[in-house]
């Protein structure tokens, strides 16, 4: 019996002291693990929890604003006061929405997406009810903010574009980020945040956007904001001065207004700055900084004018007889003098094909210079076949047509001047005398956009300079100031000046002598006038059975079936400053369409002298719509 419980104790004994063992290891482990955390680790387990404890969120900058060349604004930052709504504050959300409603108008439409939100986000995040409210707006609220729990206006910074659509096509639009558009950087990704889509706003997005600034805050375990430790506004971005001329982009676009569809370009042709950059119809470039609605930005796409598009630079177009420069300057080049003379009956014969002149009783026997001057189609059809379509291929070029210009325009079109190679790499077809003849009067394969023909005009009036259009100026003229100056003559591009006076004479004539194709839209101020060249492309083919009944009138044809016109010019004569291109899409005759605009635009131009002197403002913002 005591053998029996000496054992008993003994086995206790151990199992105590197996237990009392245990108990120390797990003892030591839990010390060694406290001092592991505690002291090896303070610092790591200390930065965590300090993270946890504040956040930093990003800050969106200021964007820069966009000015003309007086330093006008033309893209700035408004503020904008928006209503939002915390749910924690609330009792009832949807009875203070309703009470909301007899403050400022909210729709049902607006209630219930509050109310999505709501169900989606924490209780203490504020959603936004309305947006863009206006002083009166904003006063009714904060007046009855005590009945409204949860109620509160914030500002915040939306794009405002004081001339409306003006200078649209140049300027372009923001809008707010897409999944495209995200290349990692954190600024993109805030909510709101805009960025430029096209024109300036795009190209010089980045100069514009600035840098990001931080708010330190200190949050909850939930991530309720307690309070703000820290603050740093960030960079603003950079102010883009532009090149253009608001009050000459003003009366630009007043010019074409009675045009359904037209655009001009006006360039200071001894430096290439861009003067005024015009397109017809245009829109408001606010709608995308707040956001289209599906119906608004369906009537813009499905418009058949495509106001969206700027068609200065994207438009391509048969450049018709403003092309006839081209061609005259690589017969020129080619051997062929300026007295070689052609007999015009009024059209003219290959193989068994007639090429038509546009005046059907012919011009009789013509020169280059009264060639030029009466833009005779049989002229330009007979020094066409004899040059050849790879030499006048190779000129153009020479004056920035077929390729884009180098404009910082997003988008450019480059048009097309064709050739031999051309032709048979795209459609495996040689090709055709009677296609070289076609394109001398810049009909056929050839497509320009009215920048490249203002741009081929300027390299005309500067005798022959390889100029470059621009839109940023790195700083802005102020009274005093000289203009700048015209590029070296390292950029010529080796044009004989014999040849180039042969074609600055013959534009002369077009718009100076009585009997030039341009003589009634004429400059008569003396120091004034204008050297200019009619064009007309067609658009359609005039069959062989409408000429024997006779043409129709391009009144009687429907809109989209008429002519282009087209015209280009460079004033004053004696001493070229500014260059002009025009076309009204689908207008008809150049000479009674577009030469008359481009005449008011240039008069304008050499009035307000832009390049040389600050003018004083004709024009007021229209503010933001």
């Amino acid at each position: 019996m005591q053998q029996n419980q000496q054992a008993h104790l003994r086995l206790f004994t151990r199992r105590a002291a197996l237990l009392a063992g245990l108990k120390l290891t797990l003892l030591g482990t839990l010390t060694g693990r406290m001092y592991y955390l505690q002291v090896v680790n303070a610092d790591k387990y200390a930065t965590l929890a300090e993270e946890n404890r504040i956040s930093v969120r990003l800050l969106a900058p200021l964007r820069g604003r966009i000015t003309d060349r007086f330093g006008y604004t033309l893209a700035t930052n408004d503020q904008n006061y928006r209503v939002v709504i915390i749910p924690e504050q609330t009792d009832d959300l949807e009875q203070t929405l309703r009470m909301l409603s007899h403050v400022l108008p909210v729709s049902e439409t607006d209630i219930a997406r509050v109310l999505r939100e709501a169900e989606k986000k924490r209780a203490f995040v504020p959603i936004t009810v309305r947006e863009n409210l206006g002083w009166v707006d904003v006063a009714r609220v904060e007046i009855n903010t005590p009945d409204l729990p949860g109620i509160t206006i914030e500002v915040e910074q939306r794009r405002n574009y004081p001339y409306g659509g003006l200078a649209v096509h140049v300027l372009g639009y923001v809008a707010a980020v897409s999944e495209a558009d995200l290349t990692g950087d954190p600024l993109l990704e805030l909510p709101g945040f805009r960025i430029g889509k096209s024109g300036v706003e795009r190209q010089y997005d980045e100069n514009l956007r600035g840098s990001a600034g931080t708010s330190h805050v200190e949050v909850n375990a939930i991530g309720r904001v307690i309070r703000e430790l820290q603050r740093d506004e960030g960079e603003p971005g950079q102010d883009v001065a532009l090149t253009i001329d608001m009050g000459l982009q003003h009366y630009a676009q007043q010019r074409l207004a009675g045009e359904l569809s037209a655009t001009a370009v006006v360039l200071d042709v001894t430096n290439g700055e861009v003067m005024a950059l015009t397109s017809t119809p245009a829109f408001d470039p606010t709608l995308f900084d707040r956001g289209l609605s599906n119906v608004e930005w369906q009537a813009l796409v499905n418009d058949p004018l495509h106001p969206l598009t700027n068609k200065a630079t994207t438009g391509q177009y048969a450049p018709g007889s403003t092309f006839k420069m081209m061609v005259a300057l690589a017969a020129l080049e080619s051997g062929i003098g300026p007295d070689h003379s052609v007999y015009c009956p009024g059209y003219m014969s290959l193989g068994t094909s007639r090429f038509h002149c546009w005046k059907a009783g012919g011009h009789g026997t013509l020169d280059m210079l009264r060639g030029i001057q009466h833009s005779c189609d049989v002229y330009f059809y007979d020094i066409s076949r004899r040059v050849g379509i790879d030499a006048i291929a190779a000129m153009s070029r020479r004056f920035g047509l077929g390729g884009t210009t180098g404009i910082d325009l997003p988008g450019e079109k480059p048009g097309l001047i064709p050739d031999r190679n051309w032709k048979l790499g795209a459609t495996g077809e040689a090709w055709q005398p009677g296609e070289s003849l076609v394109a001398g009067i810049g009909q056929g394969f050839i497509l320009t956009t009215p920048l490249q023909l203002a741009l081929m005009t300027a390299r005309i009036a500067n005798g022959g300079i390889g100029i470059v259009p621009r839109l940023r100026r790195e700083t802005i003229f102020r009274p005093g100031d000289s203009a700048a100056p015209a590029l070296p003559e390292t950029a010529s591009l080796g044009i004989s000046p014999d040849h180039m006076f042969i074609v600055q004479e013959g534009m002369n004539l077009v718009s100076n002598d009585p009997r030039g194709t341009a003589y009634r839209s004429r400059i008569e101020t003396p120091g004034m006038e204008l050297a200019g060249k009619t064009g007309t492309a067609q658009v359609r083919r005039i069959t062989a059975a409408e000429r024997a009944i006779g043409v129709i009138a391009n009144e009687d044809l429907p809109w989209e079936r008429r002519d282009h016109a087209l015209f280009v010019a460079f004033a004053p004569v004696v001493a070229p400053r500014y260059a002009c291109s025009v076309i009204v899409q689908h207008g008809g005759g150049g000479s009674r369409f577009a030469a008359p605009i481009a005449r008011d635009i240039l008069i304008e131009a050499q009035l307000r002298d832009p390049a040389r002197r600050v003018p004083a403002p004709r024009i007021a913002a229209v503010g933001p719509r």
